[in-house]
């Protein structure tokens, strides 16, 4: 961008006056040395300076002016793909009104499909700069706007509704957006702590609604980060007085962004956070269903299937007719088995086959019990026979 800026401010440069006198063509007159006066007064007595002032002031107006004309005139790359670019119709106030991360900002919005028809106007849309409230499109344009300043924005459709589109207002799938802006003005955030209990619930509600949104398209990452922010204003110390059912309604809805949370990093893969967060919302209430049931999912995909069987089956006791948690448990118990039939069938393989080799030593072992009697048989056999012909030769 500061690139950008030093391209635009070379021909200001020229506009506003600023060329040498060699360069400028203007004819000057030759002085002899003995017109030229060595003595040269002091500073002090010189004078010009406050000619010089103004000069400098009117230098510094035209290159703005030039600046924001040649702004104007050009679209800015926002993120250097060609998807998201901002150009400005009518020039604000200047750099230094331009709204930081974290303010309030206020916005005059019209929507347009790229083919010029208008699906949304809204006048004094306030949202958080930078908390994924709105479109990342508008997230990410506005911060560059100056206050009181008129811009057109276009945004591919990966920084506005996605391959889903939206139903409120009614963009078709996949569809590139022009955005029509004025940025309104521009608040500090109001300090959490100090808010009115009701104000600081419907705050986090806001926030948690907005990461649902951002759940339903698929924008995972997104989701946990306004669940994050949901979650730090209701964990956030209260300086005011707040009665007991406005504390138990903050709990629940910290409960609610817990689970949201889970589901959104599930679906990120990212196992040890999701199951952080169920047991988080498990310590404020140990009988919260979906949070049970996803901790078993979470469980299961870790391979502790004893663990994750006996938490689906909490579940289920709380609630024995959801057939969600029945066929997640099915598929469980039958996963389990058969892994418990692969790994017999493994240790198996290892050890060897413990009835066959029994078999097999109680087979020779008869076998050697037949010939060892078969012997000794034969031999007394033959010491008979012997010994009857030893009687007979005598009585010869």
């Amino acid at each position: 961008m500061d690139a950008s800026d030093a391209h635009e401010n070379a021909p200001s440069a020229k506009k506003s006056g600023k060329t040498s006198l060699l360069d400028s063509g203007e004819d000057f007159e030759v002085l002899d040395e003995e017109d030229i006066d060595d003595d040269l007064p002091p500073l002090e007595d010189a004078g010009g300076g406050d000619r010089n002032v103004a000069d400098n002031a009117e230098n510094k107006n035209a290159e703005e002016e030039s600046e924001a004309s040649a702004q104007m005139d050009e679209w800015l790359d926002v993120l250097g793909n060609d998807q998201l670019k901002k150009k400005v119709l009518e020039p604000g106030k200047g750099r230094a009104s331009r709204p930081q991360k974290g303010q309030d900002v206020e916005i005059n919005l019209r929507t347009h499909l790229m083919d010029g028809t208008l699906v949304e106007e809204q006048n004094n849309l306030s949202f958080t700069l930078g908390d994924g409230d709105v479109i990342q499109a508008l997230d990410l344009t506005v911060q560059l706007m100056e206050m009181g300043e008129k811009a057109l924005i276009h945004t591919d459709a990966k920084y506005a509704y996605g391959a889903r589109g939206s139903l409120e207002p009614e963009i078709p799938p996949n569809a590139q957006l022009s955005l029509e802006v004025e940025l309104v003005g521009a608040t500090d955030a109001p300090d959490v702590e100090l808010m009115p209990p009701s104000d600081r619930i419907a705050l986090a509600i806001r926030k948690r609604e907005r990461g649902n949104v951002h759940y339903q398209c698929a924008d995972y990452a997104f989701a946990v980060n306004s669940y994050s922010i949901a979650l730090q204003i209701t964990e956030s110390n209260s300086k005011v007085d707040i009665s007991p059912e406005e504390e138990e309604e903050l709990l629940d809805v910290k409960v609610k962004c817990l689970n949201n949370m889970a589901a959104s990093q599930l679906k990120l893969d990212h196992y040890d956070a999701a199951l952080k967060s169920c047991v988080s919302a498990l310590a404020h209430q140990p009988d919260n269903i979906k949070a049970l049931f996803r901790m078993g999912k979470v469980l299961a995909l870790q391979g502790e299937y004893t663990e994750a069987i006996q938490t689906l089956r909490k579940a289920l006791k709380l609630e024995p007719s959801n057939k969600t948690i029945h066929a997640e448990l099915s598929k469980l118990v039958k996963k389990h088995s058969e892994q418990r039939g692969a790994e017999q069938a493994m240790y198996k393989k290892m050890l060897g086959n413990p009835s066959k080799s029994g078999t097999t030593k109680s087979r020779a072992k008869s076998s050697w019990g037949l010939s060892w009697k078969w012997l000794f048989g034969a031999t007394a056999v033959a010491i008979g026979g012997v010994a009857l012909s030893v009687v007979i030769a005598a009585r010869n």
